[in-house]
């Protein structure tokens, strides 16, 4: 499956803490180099009380991505979204099961 989000660079600068913007805005990772296409739904979804993508991000602080950080990235907004889909497909399937 291809990856939904998309990674953007003019030139490499130093790592900030990612940021997102809404309505499948960027999630820019410094002043420069973002990840467009990654959904507000995405962005928020947590495992654990953690937000997947931004705590990704956060655990490589003061590296450098590579092309398979960035396309792992990629991976795992392709997985999230998945997940999401599945999880709403079951609610719909067991609609009274996580309540009771």
């Amino acid at each position: 499956m291809p990856s939904i989000a998309q990674f953007c660079s003019r030139v490499k600068r130093a790592w900030v803490p990612p940021s997102f913007i809404a309505q499948s805005g960027p999630v820019y990772i410094n002043k420069t180099q973002y990840f467009e296409g990654v959904e507000p739904e995405l962005w928020e979804f947590h495992i654990g009380g953690y937000q997947v993508l931004e705590k990704w991000l956060k655990d490589r602080k003061g590296r450098t991505l590579s092309y398979d950080d960035v396309t792992h990235y990629g991976k795992i907004v392709v997985a999230l979204k998945e997940t999401i889909r599945l999880m709403e497909e079951i609610d719909e399937i067991i609609p009274s099961w996580a309540i009771e």
